[in-house]
């Protein structure tokens, strides 16, 4: 087995910096203080445009495995369908989210499609619905899964899309897709939208005081690239994310589900962890900071560990937050620069501040 040199690629681990004192405070989080203490920064992205449609994670995965388009577009939608149906064609496709959009004072909110706890019943009926409306059309609509559809449709060619995750809890307008084709496609959403207004698998949700689907939220659109035309950055992906994975099946590179833990890195080995996703967006900062703890546990500790004892050549840390993203570098003897003390708040909240600065 090679040493592995670890890659923790880490989704919504920075909130804003002017509550990351309080979120860190009381927590043991030793493994994650001493990285961050002795590494070195070694990347970051910062986008000039403080509304980027794609989120830092998308946009590291797809400049690792050299897709086009970063830092507007993070087309990983036909690797996740890979991931989720088994198959993949050359056809252009978007990932299709079944979603809930809700009235606010004077605008429109994306609510987290996580939130929808959409059932394999209610998301089938609705499908159907969708599902031939849309091929009336020309477009051709799947779900491989109750919670994730996907959409072909040549008419609506290369729309500029957000991902769910940077909308949710904001006003929609600036985040709708653009392009081309963006008035044919708010035509599509509208007869969906009316068709499922008075659903009967909706007004079954609604009895139940779950929220309406109301909306089918697009993004992530790509088309498949031979593998031979992407870059292999590692040769082992420990992760439970459908794009990571989907990545990882199309070039063959050896995969795991992050329950394998560590002990299934082998070689240059990235390990995608999403737990701290769905606290950050619903802004459950107590489950947040028991899902970093368990991370700095499970994850950062026995790495650390491996690099200390050189079973490990370094450890690298993929810090993200819903903006940006800073990437951090320990190799083993920079743990023996025992004089780079800093309290992992002091080292933190400059990193989350790196997002806050954009003009």
């Amino acid at each position: 087995m090679d040493t592995p040199a670890l890659h923790f690629l880490l989704p919504f681990a920075l909130p804003a910096s002017a509550h990351l004192p309080a979120l860190l405070a009381g927590l043991e989080l030793p493994a994650l203080e001493k990285l961050l203490a002795r590494g070195v920064p070694s990347a970051q992205d910062v986008p000039e445009d403080p509304f980027v449609p794609t989120l830092p994670h998308e946009r590291w995965l797809a400049d690792a495995f050299g897709l086009p388009g970063v830092p507007a577009r993070a087309p990983l939608a036909p690797f996740m369908l890979l991931e989720d149906s088994g198959s993949l064609d050359t056809r252009m496709w978007y990932c299709a989210q079944p979603a809930h959009i809700h009235i606010a004072t004077d605008h429109l909110v994306l609510t987290d499609p996580a939130e929808l706890e959409l059932s394999a019943e209610d998301s089938a009926a609705l499908f159907a619905t969708a599902h031939a409306l849309l091929a009336e059309e020309g477009g051709e609509l799947i779900a491989p899964r109750p919670d994730r559809w996907y959409l072909s449709a040549p008419v609506l060619g290369d729309l500029l899309t957000a991902s769910p995750a940077r909308a949710a809890g904001r006003n929609v307008d600036i985040w709708l897709p653009q392009g081309k084709a963006e008035l044919t496609w708010r035509k599509w959403q509208n007869e969906v939208q009316m068709a499922w207004y008075d659903h009967p698998a909706n007004q079954a949700r609604e009895a139940r005081r779950l929220p309406p689907v109301n909306a089918i939220w697009l993004y992530a659109g790509g088309q498949r690239i031979a593998a031979p035309r992407l870059n292999r950055p590692c040769v082992t992906v420990l992760a439970d994310a459908p794009a990571t994975r989907g990545l990882a099946r199309h070039l063959q590179i050896a995969l795991h589900d992050t329950a394998a833990g560590l002990q299934a890195a082998n070689g240059r080995t990235l390990v995608q962890i999403d737990t701290l996703t769905s606290h950050f967006l619903m802004e459950d900062w107590a489950r947040w900071r028991d899902a970093l703890v368990e991370i700095d546990r499970m994850w950062l500790a026995p790495a650390l560990e491996r690099l200390a004892k050189g079973n490990a050549r370094e450890v690298s840390l993929t810090l993200c937050g819903d903006s940006h993203s800073v990437t951090i570098l320990s190799r083993s003897g920079d743990l023996r620069k025992f004089w780079r003390r800093q309290p992992l708040a002091t080292r933190l909240v400059p990193f989350a501040r790196l997002g806050e600065e954009v003009a």
